[in-house]
C-alpha cells in the first residue's frame, strides 16, 4: 500500500498505517468477492489503488471542508467513493446508497470488518429516498461516481443536497459538452455549476474531474420523477 499512500500524499493527503491497513484489507474483501459477485471489472492490485482509491481520495482536490460534514455517495456500486472517503476522512458522516441489497450486504461486511462508524449502507433507489424527509436537502455533499448523463444524475442526487452545500459527480474524458446540455437541469433543480476541478491521477496518465455543482435553493417537489423517466426525458 505504499503505493496509494504516496500518491495520497501527492495530493496533499496524507495517510497513516492503520488507514492503509484498512485500504488493504478492503482490497482483499473486494478481490474475494468479486469472484462469486460482479463488483468491479478492476482486480489488480496497483490498478485497485490507481482507479478505484485514489481516484476517490480526489476528493480532496476540491478543497471542501470534511470535518463534520454529512456525505452519501449515491450508486455506490462497490463502495466507491464512500468508503475510501470514510477511511481518509473518519470524521465525515457517510450514507452509502445502491439500488442492489447483494451489494450492500457486502458494502456492510466491509464497514463492520474495517470496524468503521458513521457510516451505513442502505439498499434502495434514489428516486424514493429522495421523497423522505430524513434525507431529502439534508447532506452537505452528495457524491457520485455513476457513468450516467449529467443531466439524469443530477436529477437523482440535486434534491438530496442541503442549500449551501454541493453536488460533486466524478467524471472522466472530456465534459465540456455534457455540462453545456445539463445547464438547464442544474438550474432547475436549484444547483449552479460553480467550479470543473480537472487532474490527473498522480504517476498515470489518468485524467479525471469533478464537477463543483453548488445547491442555490431548493429542488421543485416534482423531483426526481419515477423510476425510469429521468434516463428516457432527461431535462433540457
Amino acid at each position: 500500500m505504499e503505493r496509494l499512500r504516496q500518491k495520497a500524499e501527492q495530493m496533499g493527503l496524507f495517510l497513516d498505517d492503520s488507514q492503509t491497513a484498512c485500504f488493504q484489507k478492503y482490497y482483499e474483501m473486494l478481490v474475494e468477492k468479486n469472484k462469486v459477485m460482479n463488483l468491479t471489472a478492476i482486480t489488480e492490485k496497483e490498478e485497485v489503488i490507481d482507479k478505484h482509491f485514489v481516484d476517490s481520495l480526489a476528493f480532496v482536490k476540491t478543497g471542501l471542508e470534511t470535518s463534520g460534514k454529512k456525505l452519501l455517495d449515491l450508486g455506490t456500486g462497490a463502495g466507491f467513493p464512500g468508503i475510501p472517503l470514510k477511511i481518509a476522512f473518519p470524521e465525515m458522516k457517510i450514507l452509502l446508497l445502491d439500488s442492489l441489497n447483494k451489494r450492500v450486504r457486502f458494502l456492510q461486511e466491509v464497514i463492520d470488518a474495517l470496524g468503521l462508524e458513521g457510516i451505513e449502507a442502505l439498499h434502495g433507489r434514489a428516486e424514493d429516498f429522495a421523497k423522505q424527509k430524513k434525507y431529502r436537502e439534508n447532506f452537505d455533499y452528495v457524491v457520485s461516481r455513476a457513468v450516467a448523463n449529467l443531466s439524469v444524475l443530477s436529477e437523482y442526487c440535486i434534491p438530496y443536497v442541503s442549500a449551501g452545500g454541493y453536488f460533486l459527480p466524478y467524471k472522466s474524458g472530456d465534459v465540456s459538452q455534457e455540462i453545456k446540455e445539463s445547464e438547464k437541469a442544474v438550474k432547475i433543480l436549484g444547483g449552479e455549476m460553480e467550479d470543473v476541478v480537472s487532474f490527473e491521477i498522480p504517476g498515470t496518465d489518468i485524467h479525471r474531474t469533478i464537477l463543483k455543482i453548488r445547491k442555490k435553493k431548493a429542488a421543485p417537489k416534482r423531483f426526481p420523477r419515477k423510476a425510469g423517466l429521468p434516463s428516457k426525458e432527461p431535462i433540457h
